[in-house]
């Protein structure tokens, strides 16, 4: 398990971009994947931002972006699945780990409320 949240967003968005290569680039997927890329590798852009933030506010800010990057990461991820169902089980494991930062990123987020 990756503790450093930094690295593990990383890590997430490489895995996410390995995964998609995988993915047959037909006129379903193309949007489907583009999307699933984007949404998942902004989790990680996002959180490198707000680590550096000028201001609690901008922190806070940055790590709520996050959190609904990663929400929206499970929709595509699931999008994906039924898409292509011979990759449903890489899905639920992409899923599993967008699921649990998504709750990390509501967790700080509520601890860092004024």
């Amino acid at each position: 398990m990756i503790y450093d949240l930094e690295e593990r967003t990383a890590k997430f968005g490489e895995k996410i971009i390995i995964f998609c290569k995988l993915i047959d680039y037909n006129n379903i997927n193309k949007p489907l994947v583009n999307q699933l890329v984007r949404s998942a590798t902004s989790i990680g852009a996002n959180y490198m931002e707000a680590n550096q933030g000028c201001s609690k506010k901008d922190f806070r800010n940055k790590i709520k972006i996050c959190q609904k990057e990663a929400n929206e990461t499970k929709h595509w991820l699931r999008m994906i699945a039924i898409a292509n169902t011979e990759q449903i089980e890489k899905c639920r494991k992409l899923w599993q780990e967008a699921h649990e930062l998504t709750l990390i990123f509501a967790k700080i987020s509520k601890s860092c409320k004024e």
